[in-house]
């Protein structure tokens, strides 16, 4: 079990600081990047004494990227793909709709070294706001999507259960995306003889997976937002009549996540390379919902969902 004495907490002006992602260059650099859940877009300094808010997106900002210009690439759940200079906070629209129909639930992307994009939308039938009830209706509605650097946009995978987190393998031979729903990170493999090919790079996660990233190690770091929940596992096997009438009891009788700070972190072979684990009622830690996480240079940044405030541990 790791020490709570080496997380740390930084609060921002906003609750749901859901994804985290560090600044590679220029005057960014060593700089921390999240999203709240009124729209904002922070800069934190790296060494956590500086929060400025630099962007608004009129949406639900989720998953950040940096692009190859040193841009923010935004997945808002409301307002699909976006770009943003983080030098005047100016926002570009970059895409809403796949295929003539706008998306429901932009969550989290990958960029490749040649400006191709990754990204997940994680129901055709709920939006962020009825998170839960596309999780427990089991619905598979979750898609990965390509954007290639013509604006063409591709459905690469379909039928994943609550499509989250997305990121390319070190030598970009693959692209994984984490299936929250079936505790499961799925491979789509890109190049070599088994490109087109659909595998798992790890299953049977401890809990439900939200947002993942490669780190500067070379690792893909997987956030575990909540441990298995026996009830929700139960309600995802019984019959759809059941699932619809539990999404529909009040919010204080549904299943909630557990008080926990879980990442793990899996080489390109998926073995378990760390296991950051931290029991926050036994150490008294008040953060949980781990649903971002970024690892840099030895310390590992995660937001949350439901926070206001990121974290950051170091390895």
């Amino acid at each position: 079990m790791s020490r709570a004495e080496s997380l740390s907490v930084i609060p921002v002006p906003g609750p749901g600081a859901e994804d985290v992602v560090v600044g590679l260059s220029g005057a960014d650099e060593g700089s921390v990047f999240t999203g709240t859940e009124d729209g904002s877009i922070f800069r934190i300094s790296h060494d956590g004494g500086k929060v400025d808010r630099i962007a608004q997106t009129q949406g639900r900002p989720l998953g950040l990227e940096i692009d190859l210009d040193g841009r923010l690439l935004v997945c808002d759940a409301h307002r699909g793909l976006l770009r943003i200079d983080t030098s005047n906070g100016a926002v570009e629209a970059v895409t809403a709709e796949v295929a003539g129909t706008p998306m429901k639930f932009c969550n989290n992307a990958a960029i490749a070294s040649d400006g191709t994009v990754w990204f997940s939308d994680s129901s055709t039938r709920f939006g962020i706001e009825d998170w839960k009830s596309d999780f427990v209706q089991h619905t598979r509605t979750g898609r990965l999507m390509r954007l290639d650097v013509d604006g063409t946009i591709t459905v690469v995978l379909d039928g994943l259960a609550f499509a989250n987190g997305v990121a390319l393998s070190q030598d970009e031979d693959f692209v994984v995306v984490a299936e929250t729903g079936a505790r499961t990170v799925v491979r789509r493999w890109l190049t070599g003889n088994r490109a087109g090919m659909r595998d798992l790079l790890c299953q049977g996660l401890p809990g439900y997976p939200d947002n993942i990233a490669r780190g500067s190690d070379g690792l893909i770091w997987v956030t575990i937002a909540s441990p298995t929940d026996p009830v929700v596992e139960r309600l995802q096997r019984g019959p759809v009549r059941l699932r619809k009438l539990a999404t529909m009891l009040p919010d204080k009788l549904q299943p909630k996540p557990k008080e926990t700070v879980r990442v793990q972190a899996y080489d390109d072979e998926g073995v378990l390379v760390h296991d950051l684990d931290i029991d926050v009622a036994e150490h008294g830690v008040s953060y949980h919902m781990v649903t971002g996480v970024r690892e840099h240079e030895g310390r590992v940044w995660m937001g949350s969902l439901h926070e206001a405030a990121v974290a950051v541990w170091d390895l």
